[in-house]
């Protein structure tokens, strides 16, 4: 019973590792540490197995895990008092346009941990927000007002240096596309594009 109790895990785990370092190197915007963070999730995942395996969708198990591992840790004193810097951020691969993806994702960096995750898991993710509440542990209003203070600060980040063009980024329901998108608009009317 234990040797099918692993096989089923470890096809789980080699199923959906990529997904899942994706979803940590959102949230945590470095490779490394996303590695870490998948991790200390699928630990946990093993741990937990059978529970994991009752549950409706283990991916949604999965990423709860893995997201209350990014906020526990962010919680801890540890992500305070380290910070790697002179370093540019690694890239998954490539993207098609690489200038605008690499101001998305300094801008989502620049994010609290808490609205970081919240963006990840409603846009990302696709979760809507009872779903997401469910993963962070909170109310549907917290979800709510997180997510609408993390768009307004991606738009402030991601707005045009010189004041000209449009006066925010439209990221609603095309998440980080939208964002390029509207970037890439915004570097042609000033002539950067």
């Amino acid at each position: 019973m234990n040797a099918r109790r692993d096989e089923d895990f470890t096809g789980y785990v080699q199923a959906r590792l990529a997904w899942l370092r994706r979803v940590a190197y959102l949230l945590c915007q470095d490779w490394q540490q996303a590695d870490d963070l998948v991790q200390t999730a699928i630990t946990s995942l093993y741990v937990h197995w059978r529970r994991a395996r009752a549950m409706e969708s283990i991916d949604g198990y999965a990423r709860t895990i893995l997201v209350r591992a990014f906020l526990s840790e962010r919680r801890g004193g540890w992500a305070r008092r380290v910070t790697l810097v002179g370093k540019l951020p690694d890239t998954a691969g490539q993207a098609p346009d690489a200038e605008d993806a690499l101001d998305v994702r300094s801008a989502l960096a620049g994010l609290p941990p808490r609205q970081r995750a919240t963006l990840v898991l409603r846009f990302y993710c696709d979760l809507n927000v009872d779903q997401a509440a469910r993963v962070l542990g909170c109310s549907a209003g917290t979800v709510k007002s997180q997510t609408a203070k993390a768009l307004a600060s991606l738009r402030r980040a991601l707005e045009p240096a010189t004041g000209t063009g449009p006066s925010c980024v439209e990221l609603r329901g095309n998440g980080a596309a939208g964002a390029r998108n509207q970037a890439a608009r915004g570097a042609k009317e000033t002539g950067h594009g």
